[in-house]
């Protein structure tokens, strides 16, 4: 396998052009065996991460209660016992024995007991259970080939580019170019977004809702495929400024077209946030607000680069008309 340079120049048959695909699908492939083989390798560090979305049991959850409850009943099964001893040798003598001291010492240690374990285990972090033989499994290989994937993109973009650049023309490279290293850079940012700002509200309110009337069981599975599909759909909607700036120099859109079809964008952006995961208030109103913004962020965008295009222009008219007048002259 190797992969030569192509000019803009070049002929090639389709069998180079066959060759050169196969290479570099050949490329992306090992990347993504190696980024899979190291998530795997890190699976508990990446399971942790979309964990911590998960409320504690002191806010929520009922999946550490029995635990809570077992601590619970063996420090006051322990307190009795001490009381009973205490009872005893009180009334067995009439003055106060040394073994009333013991046990009152003991009882005071349980207690010091119970002051620390009962909140470690509260606040200890809700995790996600699993139902059968091989689902940790199977869920451990989903997160480790959802989280390879996402670190493979950069490369995926990349020979993609590298693909299709000798197709393109020198102006054409001066647009693409950008754009496949900011598209990598959006979805991060996406994606980074919905972990920090999406995610724990969502799961707090959907998992919180009407607890008192459920045994709320998170199940590993539709949880991490919750979370992983909104941070891929959100990435991708942050993909948004590029498309417009894509659809700008072909001449589809400008920014007063973006501006005057504002109305038609809500729509959009509703119909959009609909199919994303997740279709509560809180949820909904969170993947709304990046959109809107990203939606405003690209008439900007699009504003600036029109301005730009129009000072160059009007730079090649007076270079243009210098270069006559100095050639009449």
């Amino acid at each position: 396998m190797k992969l030569r340079p192509i000019g803009h120049e070049d002929r090639l048959s389709i069998i180079d052009h066959l060759d050169e695909l196969r290479s570099r699908v050949l490329v992306v492939g090992a990347a993504l065996l190696v980024a899979f083989i190291l998530c795997f390798w890190q699976n508990h560090a990446l399971l942790n991460v979309l964990n911590r979305a998960l409320p504690t049991a002191a806010k929520h959850g009922l999946g550490n209660q029995g635990r809570v409850n077992n601590e619970v009943r063996n420090v006051f099964k322990s307190m009795s016992t001490d009381m009973s001893q205490l009872s005893h040798y009180l009334s067995e003598s009439k003055g106060v024995p040394a073994g009333a001291a013991v046990a009152t010492e003991n009882m005071a240690h349980h207690l010091t007991i119970a002051g620390k374990r009962i909140p470690e285990v509260l606040n200890q972090q809700e995790k996600p259970i699993v139902i059968g033989v091989g689902e940790g499994f199977v869920v451990t290989m989903l997160v480790a080939a959802y989280f390879a994937v996402l670190l493979t993109l950069p490369v995926l973009l990349w020979q993609v580019y590298s693909f299709i650049i000798p197709a393109l023309s020198k102006d054409e490279r001066r647009v693409a170019t950008p754009t496949v290293l900011a598209a990598p850079l959006l979805f991060l940012t996406g994606a980074v977004f919905t972990y920090f700002a999406v995610l724990p509200p969502a799961v707090h309110f959907l998992q919180g809702y009407n607890s008192s009337e459920f045994q709320v069981v998170v199940g590993a599975q539709s949880y991490y495929k919750f979370e992983i599909m909104l941070m891929m759909g959100i990435g991708l909607a942050f993909q948004v400024p590029l498309l417009a700036l894509g659809l700008q120099r072909v001449g589809a859109i400008s920014a007063s077209t973006l501006t005057l079809n504002w109305r038609y964008a809500t729509v959009i952006i509703a119909v959009i946030v609909a199919a994303l995961p997740g279709v509560d208030p809180v949820t909904m109103a969170m993947e709304t607000l990046p959109l809107v913004a990203l939606y405003i962020l690209s008439i900007v965008l699009l504003k600036w680069v029109e301005l730009r295009d129009r000072r160059r222009a009007r730079a090649a008219a007076a270079n243009a008309a210098k270069a006559t007048d100095a050639a009449g002259d």
